[in-house]
């Protein structure tokens, strides 16, 4: 079958490798119906995080299973599926306290960017749709796997609240996904971050009600404005730069919180001047299973369409162009056809 191995910073192929199989009872294998490219797989893609040999790549993922192991009892073959990236038994003490992204058995999802994927603890990360979808509803489905539901938990951990005022820090899919959530919870004023007409374009779609263009001290200066010098409610912070944390505690008012999402590159924090913020942090990788059975309530439901955030759409043999598109920030996120 077809998968996507990065060789090297730069160096992403889609080559033939083995087709995944069962490897413990707890597991299934699914046909990707689509998969796409994460911004997070940029990090190793530009030489970020250590690549010391070839990876499997991709960890968005939903598809018809094909089958499972022999202790799985949630899911059959013949149904439609979509699970997180972050995999769990959802029935650990974390995973009852809500926060399946911290399971005592917690892996991470590998090997989605392909034709067939193994999905170890199918029983609690896996979710069935009551039937098959209709084609237009996959890319708004897959998006839920991980970066609707990471936006989603951004604007629940940042603890959004109706009639509130929410900052989104990034405009990438993620902080788009923020905007939508933030609008889907309430939230009364959403200000989004983006310098980008598109993004800013399709963040007014999702529910933006002022867009700040600004970076740095002038983008803080600009949010003020908009807020009389009170600052956000809440803040999204879906980048995870020094400089869009920084951005993101001076854009955020007394007794606010922040959720951020986006994997901390070289954040520091000054802990006298956190302190006197009196600004709450709250985030992580996100627990996606927790949000998934609503969220795919709201696709299957035509409530939202999250889809839209894929701009790209290509066939996974052409998957290098779709790093390079979204590396060069021509594309917001690549959709994989499989």
């Amino acid at each position: 079958m077809l998968g996507t191995i990065l060789h090297g910073p730069g160096d992403i192929r889609c080559e033939e490798v083995a087709e995944p199989t069962i490897l413990h009872p707890t597991d299934a294998i699914i046909r990707l119906a689509a998969t796409c490219i994460c911004g997070s797989d940029l990090w190793p893609y530009r030489g970020l995080n250590d690549v010391s040999q070839p990876m499997n790549m991709g960890h968005e993922y939903c598809g018809v299973v094909v089958e499972v192991g022999s202790a799985v009892r949630s899911v059959k073959p013949g149904e439609f599926v979509v699970g997180s990236f972050c995999l769990s038994d959802n029935t650990c003490p974390h995973c009852r306290f809500g926060f399946q992204s911290s399971c005592e058995k917690r892996e991470f999802m590998t090997g989605a960017q392909a034709t067939l994927a193994r999905v170890p603890l199918a029983d609690g990360t896996l979710v069935a749709t009551p039937e098959l979808p209709s084609a237009d509803l996959i890319p708004s489905l897959l998006a839920t796997s991980d970066v609707l539901g990471t936006g989603w938990y951004a604007a629940d951990a940042g603890r959004v609240q109706p009639g509130s005022t929410v900052v989104v820090v990034g405009d990438g899919a993620v902080g788009l996904m923020g905007v939508l959530a933030a609008k889907q919870m309430g939230a009364a004023r959403i200000i989004a971050m983006s310098r980008h007409k598109t993004r800013q374009d399709l963040a007014l779609e999702y529910g933006a009600t002022d867009i700040v263009a600004e970076r740095g001290d002038d983008g803080v200066a600009r949010v003020k404005d908009l807020t009389n010098r009170i600052g956000a409610d809440s803040v999204l912070e879906c980048v995870g730069t020094k400089e869009s944390m920084a951005q993101a505690l001076a854009c955020a008012r007394p007794g606010s919180t922040i959720g951020y999402v986006g994997v901390p590159h070289g954040v520091e924090f000054d802990g006298q001047k956190l302190f006197f913020t009196q600004v709450g942090l709250l985030g992580g990788p996100a627990p996606v299973r927790r949000f998934l059975p609503h969220l795919m309530d709201l696709v299957l439901s035509r409530k939202i369409n999250p889809g839209k955030v894929f701009d790209l759409e290509l066939p996974l043999a052409d998957v290098a162009e779709g790093y390079r598109a979204m590396d060069e920030r021509r594309a917001i996120k690549t959709l994989l056809r499989v």
